[in-house]
């Protein structure tokens, strides 16, 4: 039995994104309707100062896109996504291998990010607000204090617990954004559109 080329070739084709389910634009995004306006015009504003957008922080359910968006974000600033859990990054060393990979405007996407350990939370902190890393090395007297300098990255970020994160954290945050559950018409745009029926 012959393999086609197709199968086995590693490009990508044009056919490739037309088969899958996520959405690859906020424009194809359904539903959350003020939260694509409002990201569209953060997104847009970052891409016209060349910086770094502002960290993101999505609160709702299960299921309702966080990751979709986070990763359609990325896509839309041209930039690296990279994607973890926050019960993933169990100690600071996990948090700073990272933080060290992003290059600059890069995505970092944390969900759950009410699980994260919080001697880690603590580390972010210095991250999120002035792009650097604090860390402690050695213990007892030899111990001492070293500043890592980080790439202008964003942190986007998501949690369906709002209440358990703790209040340093979320005013980090400087697009918080909360989710919304879809209309009927909405569930039918998505199901439509994954089954790749036409909506007439």
């Amino acid at each position: 039995m012959s393999l086609s080329p197709r199968l086995i070739a590693p490009d990508k084709r044009g056919e490739d994104a037309e088969q899958t389910l996520r959405p690859q634009t906020l424009g194809d995004f359904v539903g959350q309707a003020a939260v694509r306006a409002n990201l569209k015009v953060f997104i847009e504003a970052a891409k016209g100062r060349s910086e770094a957008l502002d960290h993101v922080l999505f609160v709702g359910p299960p299921g309702l896109g966080k990751t979709t968006l986070a990763q359609i974000m990325a896509r839309e600033l041209g930039v690296n996504f990279r994607s973890t859990s926050g019960p993933v990054i169990a100690k600071a060393g996990d948090l700073a291998a990272l933080l060290t990979n992003l290059e600059d405007r890069d995505v970092l996407f944390i969900d759950e990010i009410h699980r994260l350990n919080p001697a880690v939370e603590e580390i972010l902190y210095p991250a999120m607000e002035d792009f650097q890393l604090d860390l402690i090395i050695g213990e007892g007297p030899a111990a001492r204090s070293v500043k890592i300098d980080l790439a202008r990255f964003t942190l986007v970020a998501a949690t369906t617990r709002l209440g358990l994160l703790t209040n340093p954290l979320r005013d980090r945050f400087g697009i918080p954004v909360r989710l919304n559950f879809y209309s009927v018409e909405e569930l039918e745009q998505i199901v439509r559109r994954g089954a790749r029926i036409p909506v007439s």
